[in-house]
């Protein structure tokens, strides 16, 4: 297995994960885009997230093969510690640990953070025995073994190729609920001390 170096991303490196990201877009149902955003709108993303969340990119041979991100779920001040994680993963490096070391690395510098809840967001074919050609139950499964546990799910409320799908909310709770929670730490104030050996780098 080849070496898996994560690191904070940049809005330089938009084109590169936009590669990873465009065929979810075109080609499935995973993503809920109908149109791949273009380079501009995809750095700004990155910008806007690396104010108050991480962005991290897993790298193989010098190569993004996969990228992990969290954002806020609600504006409403009484979700700060609650956060919408996503992931996704080249198409040539699914099922290697890519997608195991980005959660990982992800969970931790989120804990750094002081958040509490981890919430993501999946599609699924409305329908669990549908042989459904652009989207399978790969997320779902990869959740599961991540330690996330199914609490919702909003039915036909996706439209993509011509079918309806689901989305099943799964979450997963990172520390301890107490009367008086530690403030959410914005991830530009911690940075600087993961950038140099960030949680959850592997070899």
């Amino acid at each position: 297995m080849a070496d898996t170096k994560i690191r904070i991303a940049a809005p330089d490196d938009a084109a590169q994960l936009l590669d990873i990201y465009a065929p979810y877009v075109e080609k499935t149902a995973v993503s809920f885009e109908y149109t791949v955003p273009d380079l501009k709108e995809f750095a700004d993303r990155i910008t806007r997230i690396l104010e108050d969340y991480p962005w991290l990119i897993a790298e193989r041979n010098g190569k993004a093969a996969g990228y992990a991100y969290a954002g806020r779920i609600k504006d409403r001040a009484a979700y700060d510690w609650a956060v919408e994680t996503t992931i996704y993963v080249r198409e040539d490096q699914k099922r290697n640990g890519v997608g195991r070391a980005l959660y990982q690395a992800l969970e931790q510098v989120l804990s750094m953070q002081n958040f509490l809840n981890l919430n993501a967001c999946i599609a699924c074919p409305d329908k669990a025995d549908n042989d459904d050609p652009y989207l399978t139950l790969d997320s779902m499964h990869f959740h599961e073994h991540s330690g996330y546990q199914h609490v919702g799910r909003f039915h036909r409320c996706g439209y993509k190729f011509g079918r309806w799908y689901d989305m099943i909310w799964m979450e997963k709770q990172i520390g301890t609920h107490t009367g008086r929670p530690e403030p959410v730490i914005p991830f530009s104030e911690i940075r600087e001390k993961i950038s140099v050996n960030l949680p959850g780098s592997q070899k």
